[in-house]
């Protein structure tokens, strides 16, 4: 095993995730995931970059991408092999407009950077919409809070502690 593939807890750190990211875990009783996160020492922003750091399938990683649905930011967690088809976000939120969020407001919603949010710890509180292709999987790797750290957890579980709807939002190719 390489120094990339260590866990936080191989190190004798408390936890190798963002500190808000850490907190979140021991509020909602996760702590244990903390063992299983996963830091490298190259960023890990894009689903390629983290699936290729992991050695895990482009599709096991989960995107946690927020739009803005007529202004008001939402999170929408997506399967890395796939793209968000921002007309049916549209549609299931029943919104004039949905837009990529401006980085600006990916941090002040979330508390993180874009490369590095988590699907669930966020600074505030907003709508989930989970795409149904990661059930696809019996694990997904999602970001700890940076773009240098991650962590596996069964999809049914990340999407309960995320809060999230599941739908079918992922663009299909005709």
């Amino acid at each position: 095993m390489t120094t990339t593939d260590e866990t936080a807890a191989h190190r004798g750190e408390a936890s190798a995730a963002h500190p808000r990211f850490a907190w979140a875990l021991r509020e909602l009783g996760l702590d244990h995931l903390n063992a299983d996160i996963r830091r490298f020492p190259e960023a890990t922003r894009t689903a390629a970059e983290a699936a290729a750091a992991i050695g895990c399938e482009l599709g096991q990683i989960c995107k946690s991408l927020v739009f803005a649905a007529d202004g008001v930011p939402v999170l929408v967690l997506m399967d890395g092999a796939s793209r968000v088809d921002v007309e049916r976000v549209r549609q299931e939120l029943g919104a004039d407009s949905v837009t990529r969020a401006k980085a600006d407001v990916v941090r002040e919603t979330t508390g993180y950077a874009i490369g590095g949010v988590p699907p669930f710890g966020h600074r505030t509180r907003t709508k989930v919409l989970a795409d149904r292709g990661l059930l696809d999987h019996d694990v997904v790797w999602a970001a700890a809070g940076t773009p240098h750290t991650v962590f596996p957890m069964e999809p049914k579980a990340l999407i309960a502690h995320a809060g999230g709807t599941l739908v079918d939002v992922r663009e299909h190719t005709r």
